[in-house]
């Protein structure tokens, strides 16, 4: 980021807080005020412990490349605790991020993972792939780091935060085992997933699938004709017959596979569209963390030849069209 930049958010952040010298403590009044980047985290923090949270990134808008409004440093400032994921999703707010970190309580909860259970980013070595909320696992975990956050500033519902997290993460094992229940009828052959990006490398390893994304981990990489012309190589010496779309993601480079495999004589259809880098609409099933997973599973599933209910886990899902 340029001198120039860092300036106009120091400004801007100076201006935004009542106090520039604000010290990070312990929150004293009724209800925390949270501000989440994702949707997937401010889901875990209201979940977790209720209150006033919002998430900066709403349905379809993409993290690794969504910039800050005036609104959004606002509320960053207003806040008693800012979760963020980390592991460079948020690749445009990281600077804002980290001076606001000197100012309030800011946490990047993704970081608190061990690095042994990361997948490495192919594309920069020294980085990781930050798409862990694909493993409920791993999310479960997660979400303890969200927890112990807002225990350490709202301390004195840290009993009722333990409570709710773990109701929390009893729903992630049930879906970890639906998941692993449903996508087990996917025949063998059959179980590779092509998307937009490569978000998935998570699902695949917990669920051993293989995967491939036209882009590489962040939205941002390009997707050259030589990636495309690989992929359609896969698509018809595996007889493969879906690939997916994503919620945040164009759909051109998928459609651009769909007519090189046709071009060459391999029938090839959308899948389904998948929630990779945000959740479904707000106030949906799809719009909670367990619901986006849920979504996810079936409609690979399904696509993919295996066997599902017809709304997903709990029935809640919206009907397949």
């Amino acid at each position: 980021m340029s001198l120039r930049r860092r300036d106009i958010l120091r400004l801007a952040l100076g201006a935004a807080v009542a106090s520039p010298f604000l010290a990070r403590a312990a929150y004293s009044g009724p209800v925390p005020k949270v501000v989440t980047t994702t949707g997937m985290i401010a889901d875990a923090a209201r979940r977790i412990g209720g209150g006033q949270v919002r998430a900066l990134m709403g349905p379809v808008l993409d993290p690794h490349s969504y910039r800050q409004t005036r609104s959004d440093i606002a509320a960053l400032a207003d806040a008693d605790l800012v979760l963020w994921h980390g592991l460079h999703l948020e690749a445009q707010l990281m600077d804002l991020l980290q001076m606001l970190a000197s100012r309030t309580n800011v946490v990047a909860v993704a970081d608190s993972l061990p690095k042994d259970r990361l997948l490495a980013d192919p594309d920069y070595p020294d980085r990781f792939d930050p798409h862990v909320w694909m493993d409920p696992v791993l999310w479960a975990d997660v979400t303890k780091a969200i927890q112990s956050a807002l225990s350490d500033v709202f301390p004195q519902a840290a009993e009722t935060h333990a409570a709710q997290a773990e109701a929390l993460r009893r729903d992630m094992a049930a879906l970890d085992e639906y998941a692993q229940t449903v996508l087990a009828t996917v025949p063998e052959d059959a179980r590779v997933l092509v998307t937009a990006h490569d978000a998935f490398g998570y699902f695949g390893r917990r669920y051993a699938f293989g995967v491939l994304g036209i882009q590489g981990i962040s939205t941002q990489s390009e997707a050259g004709l030589a990636r495309v012309g690989e992929l359609v190589d896969v698509l018809v010496s595996r007889n493969l017959g879906a690939v997916f779309v994503e919620s945040s993601v164009s759909d051109r480079s998928v459609r651009a596979l769909i007519e090189g495999a046709a071009a060459r004589g391999q029938e090839v259809r959308i899948g389904g569209e998948l929630f990779s880098d945000a959740m479904g609409p707000e106030g949906t099933y799809e719009g909670t963390y367990i619901g986006m997973i849920d979504h996810n599973v079936t409609t690979i599933a399904r696509a993919l030849g295996g066997t599902v209910p017809d709304r997903g886990m709990n029935g809640k899902l919206a009907a397949a069209s």
